[in-house]
């Protein structure tokens, strides 16, 4: 069987929605990685340059900000060989349904892999054969996990509930950075508000970002209006839009993934057979 006729009986077999969902995730994981590791480090220098002139007053804000980023490396890494099992599993079950014509148990671009490997050891002498031995077992390895689509079930739940509550965290800097840009809105335009300009505020420490003794802690009036015209301001606010954003696209992602896991799940159990999803 050659390649092309390979890639094509896979396309006509491919999860769609298992596909949809590991791009949508890559992408979402990919945005609110970089992007809200890049908002935490100019956070991190807006706090700095503005609202304390004391190291120790920020000591603290800075050490979670690199325990989040450090935690943003492992999220990126975790997601990106759960969406590649999960995808797998996706033509896993997908090539359960062929059970009853044969007893392989793989998709046919698995079987086309399986055969092009096996096929290739002859003549390559002991070398070559113990490299297909080695890919066969690891093949078998992954195979006995991926026909268990329960686990997968469970996983993921548990995986969407956690990442919910992250996506209900990544709107608290939106949050706080909408609230700061409306006060520099009042501001650049007095008559639509009736306060005085110079009681108008940002308080850092009203948020928990930086300790009540922390001084200043807040800016106000045209100052605050100098921060929110800075580059440094305009860029970290859309950064941590665009986490959320990424945040948002993960959640749908594991909330396909979940959807077609189910599915596979109860075909699986209830009729004893795999299907297409």
């Amino acid at each position: 069987m050659g390649w092309l006729e390979c890639c094509a009986r896979c396309l006509i077999g491919a999860p769609f929605a298992s596909l949809v969902a590991t791009g949508l995730c890559f992408f979402g994981v990919a945005l609110f990685c970089g992007c809200g590791h890049e908002a935490l480090t100019g956070t991190e220098r807006l706090i700095e340059t503005y609202f304390s002139k004391n190291y120790q007053d920020y000591e603290y804000l800075i050490d979670v900000i690199h325990a989040f980023q450090y935690v943003i490396y492992g999220t990126a890494s975790f997601f990106f060989l759960y969406g590649a099992l999960l995808l797998a599993e996706g033509f896993y079950t997908t090539g359960a349904v062929r059970q009853i014509f044969g007893d392989y148990k793989t998709t046919i671009c698995g079987k086309g892999l399986s055969a092009t490997v096996t096929g290739g050891q002859k003549g390559r002498g002991s070398r070559g054969h113990h490299q297909a031995h080695s890919l066969e077992r690891v093949c078998q390895c992954l195979g006995k996990w991926l026909g268990h689509p329960d686990k997968f079930v469970g996983v993921t739940y548990a995986l969407t509930i956690v990442w919910l509550l992250v996506f209900a965290c990544s709107a608290v800097p939106v949050y706080i950075y909408f609230n700061t840009w409306t006060t520099c809105q009042s501001i650049a335009f007095p008559t639509k508000t009736s306060a005085s300009i110079g009681t108008l505020c940002a308080d850092a420490r009203m948020y928990g970002v930086l300790p009540w003794n922390a001084f200043p802690g807040k800016v106000c009036g045209s100052n605050l209006l100098s921060i929110c015209k800075t580059p440094e301001f305009q860029m970290t606010f859309h950064l941590f839009i665009a986490a959320f954003v990424g945040a948002a696209a993960t959640l749908v992602s594991l909330l396909t993934y979940m959807i077609a896991a189910t599915y596979n799940f109860a075909v699986l159990k209830l009729m004893g057979r795999g299907t297409k999803f």
